[in-house]
C-alpha cells in the first residue's frame, strides 16, 4: 500500500514537472532576434564541464581525505547546480525565440526556429534531470555523477541561437512569453 501511494505521489510530481517545463505564462512580446543572444545569461561552459568532470572528481577523491572530499564535492555540486539552472533559464528564453521564429514567412528562418525549439526543449529537460542528479550528489557526495552531455547540448543550443540570429538579419518577430 505504501509503495502504491509513493508511486502515485511520484507520478503527480512528474506531471507537475512536465507541465512546468512545457507551460508558463504567455504574453505577446516583440523580440529582436539580433538581441536574443545578448539577453542570454553567460554560462562558463569550461567551468561547468570541470565541475561535472568524472576525472576531476576521481582526482579529488584520490587526493583528499574523505571528509574534505565530501565538503569540497558538495561545494562543487552546488556551483554546478547554479550553472545548470542558468542553462535551463537560457533554454526557456530560447524556446520563446525559436517559437517566434517558427512563425516566420522565411522558410530558412522558420526551419532554424524549429530546430532551436527542439534543441532548447531537450536542453531544458536535460538540465532539469541534471539538477535532480546534482542535488542527489549534494546529499550523497560519494555518488558518481557524469553530466558532460548537458554541457555539450548547451553549446549546441547556443550555436543554433547564433545561426537563427544570422538568418534573421535583425528582423523583429512577435513571440509568446
Amino acid at each position: 500500500m505504501i509503495i502504491s501511494i509513493f508511486l502515485v505521489v511520484l507520478a503527480a510530481l512528474c506531471l507537475v514537472f512536465l507541465l512546468r517545463v512545457a507551460g508558463g505564462r504567455r504574453s505577446t512580446q516583440t523580440i529582436a532576434l539580433e538581441d536574443a543572444t545578448s539577453k542570454i545569461q553567460l554560462v562558463d561552459v569550461n567551468a561547468f564541464r570541470n565541475l561535472v568532470d568524472p576525472a576531476e572528481e576521481e582526482f579529488l577523491r584520490d587526493n583528499l581525505p574523505k571528509r574534505d572530499f565530501s565538503r569540497i564535492q558538495r561545494e562543487r555540486l552546488r556551483a554546478a547546480i547554479e550553472y545548470a539552472e542558468c542553462a535551463s533559464r537560457n533554454a526557456a528564453f530560447l524556446l520563446r525565440v525559436g517559437d517566434a521564429a517558427r512563425g516566420s514567412s522565411d522558410p530558412a528562418l522558420a526551419d532554424a526556429g524549429e530546430k532551436l525549439v527542439a534543441s532548447a526543449l531537450r536542453l531544458r529537460l536535460y538540465a532539469f534531470h541534471a539538477i535532480a542528479r546534482l542535488y542527489l550528489g549534494v546529499l550523497f557526495p560519494g555518488t558518481r555523477i557524469s553530466l558532460i552531455s548537458v554541457t555539450e547540448r548547451y553549446e549546441r543550443v547556443i550555436r543554433m541561437a547564433v545561426v537563427l540570429q544570422c538568418f534573421s538579419d535583425g528582423r523583429a518577430v512577435s513571440a509568446a512569453r
